[in-house]
């Protein structure tokens, strides 16, 4: 299924005269998002850093197969340490380049600086164009609405919010990096620092992602409700909605109501 919740039992539900769910009226007041996958579809974008990396490679042979090698190694320890939970005492942004630099003979400010150029820096300016259609809209309603708007990733915000142009949306911006969180999701972590920085309870609060194993975990860990958009992104999920709306209305699921207005 695309849509997933925790074992909250259901919210109360309350519909408009079209049959829509009033989000209001559910008690959702924050909806927390993933941003790589979920703001915009990876696929556009990785075949784009790819046919970049290969324009890259006809100049510098050498230093881009080094740097494919490095962004390679970093992806799969940031798999291992997801598995490992909380990192504790140690600092979950610094592993995260010591333990890949470790595996390849190179220091960690070498493995910073390619994780930063081809994974931070050089995708920004492809986001406006890959961005989700209809997320501004989405996110206008919401704010009309008065329902604040969040982002938890695994890697930073800011710079990717401002480059989808969505930016002026979102009141939190946070990644599992962070040093109050120090977690990769799915830990409930991240998802229980943003209740505590909006002031909501679980229950108010929405998290929408594109993976069930990563996000949807997570979020039930936590006690909060969650929505897993389908390769067809938000028209896919909306598509869903509608056509499971008794379904959807008796789980008492609140992915309904945010993308049903």
């Amino acid at each position: 299924s695309d849509v997933c919740s925790s074992d909250l039992g259901p919210p109360d539900v309350t519909t408009t005269d079209t049959g829509r769910v009033d989000p209001l009226a559910s008690g959702v007041r924050g909806v927390l998002f993933d941003v790589d996958g979920t703001l915009y579809p990876q696929g556009p974008l990785r075949l784009l850093m790819a046919a970049e990396l290969a324009l890259e490679a006809a100049r510098a042979p050498w230093r881009t197969r080094r740097a494919a090698r490095i962004l390679s190694v970093f992806r799969r320890v940031r798999e291992e340490l997801r598995g490992e939970g909380d990192a504790q005492n140690k600092s979950l942004d610094a592993l995260q380049y010591e333990r890949p630099a470790d595996v390849l003979g190179e220091s960690s400010a070498e493995i910073a600086s390619v994780v930063d150029e081809w994974m931070m820096r050089r995708p920004l300016k492809h986001l406006g164009r890959v961005r989700r259609h209809g997320l501004r809209e989405l996110l206008q309603v919401l704010t009309e609405r008065g329902i604040r708007i969040g982002a938890l990733s695994d890697y930073p915000t800011d710079a990717k919010l401002d480059a989808l142009g969505v930016a002026e949306f979102f009141s939190l911006g946070l990644s599992t990096t962070d040093p109050a969180i120090n977690a990769f999701k799915p830990h409930p972590k991240g998802f229980r620092h943003a209740c505590l920085q909006w002031g909501l309870s679980p229950q108010e609060v929405l998290y929408v992602g594109d993976r069930q194993e990563v996000d949807g975990n997570g979020a039930a860990a936590a006690g909060i409700r969650c929505a897993i958009i389908g390769r067809g992104g938000l028209a896919d999920l909306q598509h869903r909605s509608e056509e499971h709306t008794s379904e959807l209305q008796s789980r008492g699921l609140i992915s309904y109501a945010v993308f049903c207005l």
